[in-house]
């Protein structure tokens, strides 16, 4: 009886938790243009960008995605930095992302953690 009375997601593998930290860029620049220079500055490629959710990989298991402003709001653009390993790891690796991007380009960012954030 294996399989059966099975549902199709009792079979489908659970997907991997998703921490969050978020950085703001405060200049008016668009979402590929943010995407190619956020990829030049930590020498990666952005990936999956044909598939709607395009991504720039980082240390392992961690990853950053650019979410554009609601349509007629201005800037700031979020960076999201996502981990599939912890909260910890995701403001580590967006800071560090932070340091990149300030150093390489000049642009005004800085981390967006929430209550109690320190920058």
């Amino acid at each position: 009886m294996f399989g059966r009375g099975m549902s199709r997601r009792s079979r489908q593998p659970e997907p991997a938790p998703e921490y969050c930290a978020t950085v703001i860029l405060y200049q008016a620049i668009s979402k590929l243009d943010t995407l190619a220079v956020i990829s030049l500055a930590v020498d990666r490629p952005v990936e999956n960008a044909k598939l709607g959710r395009p991504m720039i990989p980082l240390a392992e298991g961690a990853w950053v995605e650019v979410e554009l402003p609601k349509l007629g709001e201005p800037p700031p653009l979020a960076i999201d930095v996502y981990s599939s390993v912890s909260t910890d790891q995701a403001r580590l690796q967006a800071l560090t992302l932070v340091a990149t991007l300030r150093q390489q380009t000049g642009w005004d960012v800085r981390p967006d953690f929430g209550p109690g954030d320190d920058d």
